[in-house]
């Protein structure tokens, strides 16, 4: 099991936690179980599933600002699509290369598969002629949370 959903009282997706950190929520009466592991027990607890919070969570500070870049986070943002050939994206590919002083950022890196990476190499896409199918950006949070 990957983990448990944890919903804030609106419905809205949270995040996921533990089993055993799910269980700690319940002991705390911070959390009641809205989905359950049928005929599954831990101590008096159904194996729960999903969890919704007693309190309402605000969290317009997780979104006041641009998510934080990763290379699992710029793969959903381009739905594992290469931006070159229009493949299966496996891998992520800076524009402006890392040995010339590209970063990671948002605006510098798109999903790409093996081959294009590889034909691409240490050169922007202009110089290898290799235009892009779409232009990299700054995602929503929502582009690039996991799914509930």
């Amino acid at each position: 099991m990957s983990g448990v959903m944890v919903l804030n009282t609106d419905n809205t997706a949270l995040h996921t936690v533990s089993v055993p950190h799910a269980i700690r929520m319940l002991i705390r009466r911070v959390a009641i179980i809205e989905e359950a592991v049928a005929d599954q027990q831990i101590g008096p607890y159904p194996v729960p599933l999903v969890l919704r919070l007693i309190r309402y969570v605000k969290t317009t500070f997780l979104y006041g600002r641009a998510p934080a870049w990763s290379k699992r986070s710029v793969l959903r943002r381009d739905g594992h699509t290469c931006a070159y050939c229009g493949g299966h994206g496996t891998t992520i590919d800076h524009l402006l290369p890392v040995s010339r002083g590209g970063r990671n950022t948002w605006l510098n890196t798109v999903c790409a598969c093996e081959g294009c990476n590889r034909r691409k190499a240490d050169r922007t896409p202009s110089e290898a002629g290799m235009p892009l199918r779409f232009a990299s950006r700054v995602p929503l949070w929502r582009e690039v949370s996991p799914r509930p």
